[in-house]
């Protein structure tokens, strides 16, 4: 039985590494040992930054509601707690969305807040 040469699959595996690490510096877009090495650590960065990405959202978030609270004579810890006395269920992301585009609902907000 002749030996099964595997030259087409090796070459597909391998330029499908090389086309992923396309746009990258140096040999590591075209050597394929060093290309998916780059390609799996820049994986790894993609994951760890969405979740930083997220991180600083919320605390643009926070930074967002305590302005608009501060307009209201509230500090931002304040305001939560009263949200939460109150049982009024909004995130800090429509919060924010509030302060930020619709002024006037997010002070009728604090108004149910302050009585």
């Amino acid at each position: 039985m002749p030996r099964a040469s595997r030259s087409i699959a090796k070459r597909a595996r391998h330029n499908k590494w090389l086309k992923r690490a396309k746009g990258f510096r140096g040999r590591r877009k075209s050597s394929f040992k060093l290309a998916k090495e780059a390609v799996l650590k820049a994986g790894q960065h993609a994951y760890y930054d969405r979740r930083k990405k997220r991180a600083g959202a919320r605390a643009r978030w926070h930074i967002a509601i305590g302005a608009a609270a501060k307009k209201h004579d509230l500090s931002y810890s304040k305001l939560m707690r009263a949200l939460s006395e109150n049982k009024i269920e909004l995130d800090r992301k429509v919060l924010a969305g509030l302060a930020k585009d619709h002024p006037e609902v997010f002070a009728e907000v604090v108004a149910a807040v302050k009585k």
